[in-house]
């Protein structure tokens, strides 16, 4: 009599073709070789990979590849015979990336990638590719890594309807955030050791000006709400703007500050947005520190849950990977978000204007005689309510001081127009920082 084991490793192998064999790539191909009896398994078959296309093929990547058929072109993976599931690891929007998986998906082949550059901006196209014909496409592993975020929103949540969606979605800014807040350093020498510890690019653009979280945040909209989200429409902004100072008054007023992506389904419409927040120092959210991430979901019916973990590296990502190839092993398959519905047409953000909420306003003034009352008159005339106010008074009068403003729910537009007329103000020295509250 055989076992369950035996009978799933004579099957025919799923065969793989991988396009890219950086830190995922590699770590990929060596955790399906030295996870193989557990991964046949779980899956029913032998998975393997027979075709690869990468740049160097001299370059030592911990694994033996060379018995594996190589691709000068990625592109001609989806055409390869001795492939049945394409992995495109490559990274990017457009190039061969974009060509790659559109190629795979027209030729009918499942896809796994973990590129969610690509997903964020042309998910729609791709959606519509692969209903089409037919071919499954996965990407667990392009938001947070190995934290399983696109199975549980596409289905453990799949009977419920989500509310909210978003969370800490890029570890290199949690790193400089916890960072700045534990050391009391600020952005430009944390924003090094981050590079240093390879935790950030040598360009951390990507990173720190918000656009990695948002392109993980349109991915979480589309599947929670089951529409694609334009890219263009979400509010994007990064943490360069935040000083220690502003850990330290966070800190003073019971607050942490995170870089979160923030989507909210209503009745008005879909709201998604990436910037730096002011949280709760007891929420939970606010405990998630160091290159750690986390995907909060809230469902009318389940209510709000939290997953944590790490967001990035070879051992989460090439996880993440395999757990969607082993989906595909077993003939598993899943609308890409989530729904049946013919009608997949990407829809807008509101604008950030219409959104409404607490803010934290930090301003550096002349200490003299009326600035205060100039600057609440107005705020009375934008319609902002304040709620608390730190003041740290100068030795002298007429130096430069911080000056911590907290208001009361207000309009956005209301908060930006009081805004610019105190940036306005020659008793204000610098740019007024200007930070959401989100009181979890």
């Amino acid at each position: 009599m055989t076992s369950s084991k035996e009978e799933a490793a004579s099957k025919h192998p799923l065969r793989l073709g991988v396009a890219g064999l950086g830190t995922v790539g590699a770590g990929l191909a060596i955790l399906l070789r030295d996870n193989a009896d557990l991964i046949t398994a779980r899956a029913g078959r032998p998975i393997q990979i027979t075709a690869v296309a990468a740049r160097d093929r001299t370059r030592d990547r911990g694994i033996d590849l060379s018995a594996l058929s190589w691709h000068a072109d990625a592109i001609d993976l989806a055409s390869d015979p001795d492939v049945d599931v394409v992995v495109e690891l490559i990274g990017g929007a457009e190039g061969k990336a974009r060509e790659l998986v559109e190629a795979a998906l027209t030729a009918g082949k499942p896809v796994v990638t973990a590129n969610k550059a690509l997903l964020a901006l042309h998910g729609e196209r791709l959606s519509r590719l692969s209903a089409a014909h037919n071919a499954p496409l996965l990407f667990e592993a392009a938001v947070a890594g190995g934290i399983p975020a696109i199975k549980t929103v596409r289905e453990g949540l799949a009977a419920d309807r989500i509310l909210s969606i978003g969370g800490i979605l890029n570890g290199t800014c949690n790193y400089i955030l916890t960072a700045m807040r534990e050391t009391g350093r600020d952005f430009a020498d944390v924003l090094k050791e981050a590079q240093d510890l390879g935790y950030a690019e040598a360009n951390p653009t990507t990173d720190v000006d918000g656009f990695d979280a948002a392109h993980k945040l349109a991915i979480l909209a589309a599947l929670a709400f089951g529409k694609p989200v334009e890219f263009d429409s979400v509010h994007v902004e990064g943490i360069r703007s935040i000083g220690a100072l502003d850990l330290g008054f966070a800190r003073t007023l019971g607050y942490r500050i995170k870089l979160l992506g923030l989507a909210r389904q209503s009745e008005r419409g879909i709201d998604a947005r990436v910037a730096p927040c002011l949280v709760p120092e007891t929420a939970p959210i606010a405990q998630v520190d160091g290159v750690f991430n986390a995907v909060i979901a809230e469902g009318a019916f389940v209510g709000r849950l939290m997953i944590e973990g790490r967001g990035a590296g070879a051992g989460p990502t090439a996880t993440a990977v395999a757990a969607d190839i082993i989906d595909i092993a077993r003939g598993k398959t899943i609308p890409v978000w989530g729904t049946y519905e013919t009608d997949v047409t990407a829809v807008r953000s509101r604008p950030a204007d219409e959104w409404h909420g607490a803010f934290y306003l930090r301003l550096s003034v002349t200490d003299r005689a009326g600035v205060i009352a100039d600057i609440t008159a107005i705020l009375r005339d934008c319609g902002v309510s304040l709620s608390r106010m730190i003041q740290h008074p100068s030795a002298r009068s007429g130096d430069d001081v911080p000056l911590v403003l907290v208001t009361h729910p207000t309009e956005e537009r209301a908060m930006q127009a009081a805004r610019q007329r105190i940036a306005a103000l020659d008793v204000v020295s610098a740019e007024p920082v200007l930070i959401r509250i989100e009181t979890f």
